[in-house]
Formats: C-alpha cells, structure tokens, sequence
C-alpha cells in the first residue's frame, strides 16, 4: 500500500487489514524501479480529492503531477493502471454526463480540483505510450465505510449519521438554485462496495483501455438519501436547511448522473446497489456498530 502514513485518521482505516509492506508516496517510484517484477498490477486512487482546495501548486503536485509519473512508471514496466478521475471533470453537465473521449476538451469543471483530473484525462488520451492496459474511473458521489478521515469531504451519509446521532435532526444545504427545491438536488450515490468490484471486474478484463464513468446511472435527491438513514437507524425523520457555504456556492453541482453505457459495454453486467440497500447496510453493519474512527 503507498500513501502518506501520517494521518492517525487513515492508519486508523487499515485496522485489521493484511498488507505486505507500507511504502510512502514520496518513496514509492523508487521503491518500484527495485520491486517492479513484484508488481502485477497498480490501482492509482489517492489525490487531493478537496473540492474547496484552491491551492493549484498542490492540486498539480498530487493530482496532476504525480499521476504523470505513475502513469509513465507503468509505461516503462508495462503494469496494468487503473486510476482514479471524477464526476467533478462534468462541472455543470451542461455537455451532459458522457464518458465519450471526443468531449474531454470541451468539458469546463467547476473548481480546480475538478480542473487537475479533467487536466489529467486529457492528457492521458493523448499519450501515445500508453500502459499494457489503463483505466480511468470518473467517480460519482462515493459513499461506504472506510471514509471517516475525510472530515468535511466525507459523504453525506457520514454526516447525516452523526448528527442524527448527536441531534436527533439532519441539517441539509437549502437550494439556491431556482429549479430545484430544497433537498431536491440530485447526485449519482455510489456505493464503495460496488467501487470495488467495478475495479475487480477490470483486474481480471484488462482488453479495453479507456476513461470510464463509476456511478449507478441514477440521480437520487438529497431527500431521498436523509431518509434512508433515518430509516436505517429507526429514527423519526428530522430535516433542515441551512444556506450552503460561500465558499462552494458557485460551483456547487445540481445534479449528476453517470451515463454507465460504456462500462456495459465492455462486458460489465452486475446491478448496482440500490441507495436504500447501500445506506442500511452502511449505517447497520458499520456505522452503528462502532467500525469507524
């Protein structure tokens, strides 16, 4: 596993895992050029996923930077690279939610974090050495255990649980687009669990490289979500609103939702969780028994 291994918070989610050997970020490409015959295969998945962040030098050393190098390392020794990119490359889905490479350069992200993976993805496509095989994943909203450390960036499911949990009441963001209601904004919910076996699927079937929507292909409100965790912890529904945050108002997404075509189409065919289904197993088996830090 590579990462930055100073955060007690993310030490705090390999409890109880098998690991092989704990390699630091910083140490990781020289660490490879030893090790590589080892290497079978490298999943990419860690960034500066904060979508407040307006720092660019740091949005470019880890997002952008440091996957050029990842992605070069596994053209050298032919690794298979599955790496993480974002629903935030959509920005506003004014072009729609289509993982068509022809719309790479047209797509406008709303922040700079969404800027650095749609920076990535277009330059990935144009590469002409390409690993044995590669896979990007634009990741819609993601929920499921193992967020915990991710403070204001964990998914509102997180939240909604604590301050259930606190308060007996789940505060949302009010509305401040006129075409959606308090509540009524809409995202693509996906669960981890199926995060995982999306990445198990293109493991085992490395024939067709390309950027690849991870979402379920349904946009559910914001409603939709609080009330099944209320349900899931067998609580009265409580819910409020509060103005959303300056600092993300502008950019805030509405609605999104994963065109999950491309994916079927090369032969991925399992159903994805529904968000009821994927809540209650969330807030049942992990969340209220404890399993988090």
């Amino acid at each position: 596993m590579v990462d930055n291994f100073t955060s007690e918070r993310k030490l705090a989610n390999l409890t109880g895992k098998r690991l092989r050997e704990y390699v630091d970020r910083e140490e990781f490409f020289e660490w490879l050029d030893a090790h590589h015959q080892q290497v079978e295969f490298i999943f990419h998945l860690g960034a500066r996923t904060d979508t407040t962040e307006q720092n660019r030098d740091v949005l470019n050393v880890l997002n952008l930077d440091y996957s050029k190098q990842m992605w070069l390392a596994c053209c050298q020794y032919q690794l298979p690279l599955v790496y993480a990119s974002s629903a935030a490359t959509y920005g506003s889905g004014t072009l729609g939610y289509s993982d068509d490479d022809a719309l790479l350069p047209l797509l406008r992200p709303l922040n700079p974090y969404g800027e650095s993976k749609n920076d990535f993805d277009n330059w990935a496509v144009q590469q002409p050495a390409k690993p044995l095989f590669w896979a990007g994943l634009k990741f819609f909203n993601v929920y499921g255990p193992n967020e915990y450390h991710k403070g204001r960036m964990a998914s509102v499911i997180l939240h909604a649980f604590r301050q259930i949990q606190d308060t007996g009441s789940m505060t949302l963001f009010r509305s401040h687009n006129p075409e959606y209601a308090d509540g009524e904004q809409q995202r693509d919910f996906v669960y981890v669990k199926d995060v995982v076996e999306v990445c198990f699927f293109l493991l085992h079937n490395r024939r067709n490289s390309g950027i690849y929507n991870l979402g379920t292909g349904e946009a559910r409100t914001f409603l939709d979500l609080t009330l099944s965790t209320f349900a899931a912890l067998d609580r009265t529904a409580d819910i409020r609103f509060r103005d959303t945050p300056e600092d993300i108002r502008d950019t805030y997404q509405y609605f999104t939702q994963a065109d999950m075509s491309k994916l079927r189409s090369i032969g991925y065919d399992r159903p994805f969780t529904r968000l009821e289904d994927g809540i209650s197993d969330y807030v049942r088996n992990y969340l209220v028994p404890g399993q988090y830090y």
